[in-house]
């Protein structure tokens, strides 16, 4: 495998955009932000025409009321957005098998296939997040219901399952039910099977000019600036947070008007705990490194399997960013407050939710 390049998110001088190589996920010619790229009828890329959905409206009510009150609407409205019973389940089924078979379905310039996403990997996703892990999700409300908002959280874990379970936290507990676009790095999308799943589960290059475009059509986008620094990072420095690059990503929330929601995930550090990091074997295979872990490569393929430690994510009070002028995406100093601002509050709230929990595993 060639070597990996790390594109520091805000960095990337390039005006092109990466695009999906998958037949399926090419699109035409860009069209202006906010609307959809026109397709051919009947192909994968038509507009699908409005059509009797299989899942259930959810009625959401504006006032949730107690804490309690509010976690058992959110549970209400989640499984009915999951399916229900195992007969809404087969229905559900016997329906998208339809819309395959007859190209009754879109997927945009980025390949995101918002159909599959829903009814299949979010499916394969939701046994990790809710059985597993048990992911705890706080402060949900926080996240805007409609428009575009950058969500920024830390990153950790070895391998980037918790871009998977935030991704599902969004999409499960929010009353709207939105999708999260997640930025990830090149070598996500240099790698075969993996690639074609992170484009069609909506996530995209880590640059300025898909982050803002995105924004721009309202879609909620995810970020984690620490990268591979996160992720990689020894054992002995979890839970404290990484260099956050330059700040590009206040930059590019800034030109779109969008609010920054930090975030701050806990549990992930725990699931691989990297004690070792065998470089030279990683510049071999071109990775950025080489994990050793207490079971792994000791437990060969079982030394994969992440322990099943418990999840919190909590989502902070959203940042606003459209109070500044136009210029302020120029100022090299208000970016800087503003990323430190964010990363404090991330680091703050970790610790917080740190001195909260009762274990690693409960």
């Amino acid at each position: 495998m060639a070597d990996a390049k790390v594109i520091p998110f805000g960095d990337d001088p390039r005006t092109r955009r990466a695009r999906p190589k998958s037949k399926d996920a090419a699109g035409p010619a860009k069209e202006p932000k906010g609307k959809r790229p026109p397709g051919r009828k009947g192909s994968p890329l038509a507009p699908v025409p409005e059509q009797q959905s299989d899942e259930p409206d959810v009625a959401v009510p504006a006032e949730a009321g107690t804490a309690p009150e509010a976690a058992k609407a959110r549970q209400s409205v989640s499984e009915a957005r999951t399916g229900g019973g195992w007969d809404r389940r087969i229905a559900g089924g016997l329906a998208f098998l339809r819309r395959r078979l007859t190209g009754d379905y879109e997927v945009d310039e980025f390949g995101y296939d918002e159909d599959l996403t829903d009814k299949v990997l979010m499916s394969l996703i939701r046994p990790l997040y809710e059985k597993y892990f048990r992911v705890e999700v706080k402060g949900i409300e926080n996240i805007p219901s409609e428009g575009g908002a950058l969500i920024v959280a830390n990153h950790s874990g070895t391998l980037p399952l918790d871009g998977l379970m935030l991704q599902a936290a969004v999409h499960d507990s929010h009353p709207a039910g939105r999708h999260l676009r997640l930025l990830a790095a090149d070598l996500v999308f240099m790698l075969p099977v993996v690639n074609e799943l992170a484009r069609k589960a909506g996530h995209t290059l880590a640059c300025a000019e898909d982050a803002e475009e995105l924004l721009g059509r309202g879609e909620l986008v995810g970020v984690m600036p620490e990268g591979f620094k996160g992720i990689g990072k020894p054992f002995g420095e979890r839970y404290k947070l990484q260099r956050f690059g330059r700040g590009g990503f206040v930059s590019t929330a800034l030109r779109a008007g969008a609010p920054i929601v930090p975030c701050s995930i806990v549990g992930a550090e725990e699931i691989y705990p990297m004690i070792g990091n065998a470089k030279t074997l990683a510049r071999v295979l071109g990775i950025p490194y080489f994990p050793i872990t207490p079971t792994f490569p000791w437990l060969g393929p079982l030394g994969a399997v992440p322990l099943p430690t418990k999840w919190t994510i909590q989502f902070g009070e959203p940042i606003p960013t459209d109070g500044y002028p136009a210029e302020a995406a120029e100022d090299p100093m208000l970016m800087f407050n503003l990323t430190d601002q964010v990363r404090e509050q991330i680091q703050h709230t970790l610790y917080k939710l740190l001195v909260q929990r009762r274990s690693v595993f409960f």
